[in-house]
């Protein structure tokens, strides 16, 4: 067991496939030299070249223009978008391109394409810089969704997603970068639809994913010293979802919190409630609870920011609110 960032565990899923497969290249705004804006991909234009992790312009369609064209051509690209929010450019590629072509062509091509999305709040990078959205590439059928919340999971996600042969968004939360946790020294992919339990508990299930997990387990603690026993839950994929797990734990607890960083209106949470609503409404012993920012654009301010956002202390509340 060793201890690593979360990306760290990024640039390991990434360069062990890189390392196994010629086909495996990387490109964005500033991955090369300089290391990615945030420094995840620091170190990988040394050891593979600039053919091989390659800056591009400013330019998101092209982007991901150039992901579904290599692609759809035999290769297996890694492009890394600098913020999620600038996914708006590069839309039309993604979803009437990247999520349609082996649709539209049954199946007779592979689109083995990773799109990295660095997203979320926390970090006073306002409004454009700040989002969270998740749940409008959750939406486009033909895309698979990933969203990790530790080092482990980025390593063996990372290593899943680029053998898949369908597009994959990679959902990474800015504030996770620098947080360590333990990393297995033989890391194994991970099979997406297949969420970790990652505190048990008897009275309230909180499901979660990405940097939500970090404040539901603070919260469980905190509950915990009040008698309040809580299953935490980190589904890890958006799409496929493991809907079996939340199941299972609503079946032990009766009643349910789910949390994510979106804005709260349309955010991925309500695609999951209505889930249980029609799959496990009588396993409720109590209306669900959804937690997530405030409905308006994320402020520069750190003290505005903290008050749109999400915490621990609103999972507290929630959970309360149910017994």
């Amino acid at each position: 067991m060793r201890k690593m960032t979360y990306a760290e565990g990024i640039r390991e899923g990434m360069s062990v496939k890189m390392r196994e497969n010629p086909d495996v290249f990387l490109f964005g705004e500033d991955v090369g030299k300089f290391g990615g804006c945030f420094g995840v991909s620091a170190g990988m234009f040394d050891e593979f070249g600039e053919m091989r992790v390659r800056d591009t312009p400013i330019s998101e369609g092209v982007i991901i223009g150039a992901a579904v064209g290599s692609a759809a051509c035999g290769l297996r690209p890694i492009a890394e978008l600098m913020f999620v929010d600038f996914l708006t450019v590069g839309m039309d590629q993604l979803v009437n391109q990247a999520a349609k072509m082996r649709y539209m062509f049954g199946g007779k091509i592979k689109l083995p394409m990773v799109v990295r999305l660095p997203g979320g709040g926390g970090a006073s990078a306002a409004a454009q810089h700040s989002q969270s959205l998740e749940a409008w590439v959750a939406h486009v059928p033909g895309l698979k969704v990933v969203y990790p919340s530790n080092a482990q999971d980025a390593y063996g996600l990372m290593l899943t997603a680029i053998e898949d042969d369908n597009p994959v968004m990679f959902m990474e939360n800015k504030i996770l970068y620098s947080v360590k946790s333990d990393v297995e020294d033989e890391v194994k992919p991970i099979s997406f639809g297949k969420a970790a339990i990652k505190k048990e508990g008897t009275d309230v299930t909180v499901v979660s994913y990405g940097r939500q997990v970090l404040d539901s387990m603070k919260a469980a603690d905190i509950l915990s010293k009040d008698g309040i026993s809580v299953e935490v839950i980190d589904i890890r994929t958006l799409f496929p979802l493991d809907k079996e797990t939340i199941f299972k734990s609503l079946s032990k607890t009766h009643k349910v919190v789910i949390v994510s960083e979106e804005a709260k209106r349309g955010a991925f949470t309500g695609e999951i409630a209505s889930l249980i609503a029609e799959e496990c409404f009588f396993e409720l012993d109590a209306p669900v609870r959804r937690i997530g920012a405030l409905n308006t654009p994320v402020p520069f301010a750190t003290n505005l920011e903290n008050y749109v956002l999400p915490n621990e202390q609103d999972i507290v509340i929630a959970v309360k609110s149910l017994l």
